[in-house]
């Protein structure tokens, strides 16, 4: 992420252990508030329930333990996806600006940086992101994570089988990534200058709370159509009605109204918005961990 001025910028074991540990802290901390999201998004027509609803709906008819189901592949996921996501954005970084000739981070170079580290993540989500599906859906029959992926191999293939919803998964990432990226630079510039260590971890959290809303607000409804395409069960020669992101859009859009593309939007934000103030406030301090264990120049 962030380099101190005129300092060596860290190794990228450095970005991605990083990552991977901000990433556990997160979802250990959130994940009830992903399966009320999903089954939320899951829900065509209009919804009956709310936020609260749907959580006392989960635990009356399913139990607490219900909220924790599908924990196994996010948790699995979270490693990769999170150094992956801050390692790429590091690395794109330095290349944009090696490209541009810019010397400094600017707005625009933040959100195109964020847009590629996006990119980069979702080659790496995909799978864990549809075994997770499936097993939040409250019609799943499946006993765990291996018995899904069993299932997808044996009737679709490898590729096409845990790659279902490639494309989806491509544009919220991107959507995502680029209004987090972009508005912590943002928020960064704006913010008074921290003159304690206190007052630093405080506008990181600031920034990577703004950050998480404002990539929320730009991705679910992209999230949405995800949702929709990954947990749909395919049935031989009929074609899926969610295929494609744009046109599953617009088709969304036409059946159930502007509203029915932010389904999910309350507990999504809920967890996104402070989940990404700690994701950058935990990456950032463990960056610091390496600093001061690397010495000069990083420090």
């Amino acid at each position: 992420m962030s380099n101190p001025p005129g300092k060596k910028p860290l190794p990228f074991i450095a970005n991605f252990t990083a990552g991977a540990i901000a990433g556990i802290s997160e979802i250990l901390t959130f994940y009830p508030l992903d399966v009320v999201k999903t089954r939320m998004q899951l829900e065509t027509g209009k919804s009956s329930v709310g936020l609260v609803g749907s959580f006392q709906k989960i635990i009356r008819e399913e139990g607490v333990g219900r909220l924790y189901r599908g924990l196994v592949p996010p948790l699995l996921l979270e490693a990769p996806k999170r150094a992956t996501k801050f390692a790429a954005n590091d690395f794109w970084g330095k290349t944009f600006r090696g490209l541009s000739g810019a010397s400094q981070m600017t707005q625009g170079l933040a959100i195109l940086t964020g847009c590629f580290a996006g990119a980069t993540e979702s080659v790496v989500v995909v799978p864990f992101e549809l075994v997770k599906i499936k097993l939040q859906d409250k019609a799943s029959t499946f006993t765990g994570p291996l018995d899904v992926v069993r299932h997808l191999v044996k009737t679709e293939g490898v590729v096409r089988g845990l790659y279902t919803g490639m494309e989806s998964t491509f544009w919220r990432h991107v959507w995502w990534n680029g209004g987090y990226f972009g508005c912590i630079h943002q928020m960064r510039s704006a913010l008074p200058k921290a003159e304690t260590p206190q007052a630093q971890l405080m506008n990181n959290f600031i920034a990577g709370s703004v950050g998480g809303f404002v990539g929320t607000a730009l991705n679910t409804p992209f999230d949405v159509v995800k949702s929709r395409i990954q947990g749909a069960a395919k049935q031989p020669g009929v074609a899926p009605k969610y295929n494609w992101t744009y046109p599953g859009l617009a088709m969304i859009y036409r059946e159930e109204g502007l509203k029915a593309l932010y389904k999910g939007f309350v507990p999504k934000v809920l967890r996104l918005a402070p989940g990404g103030g700690v994701l950058l406030l935990v990456v950032e301090v463990t960056l610091g961990l390496f600093r001061k264990a690397l010495g000069p120049p990083y420090i």
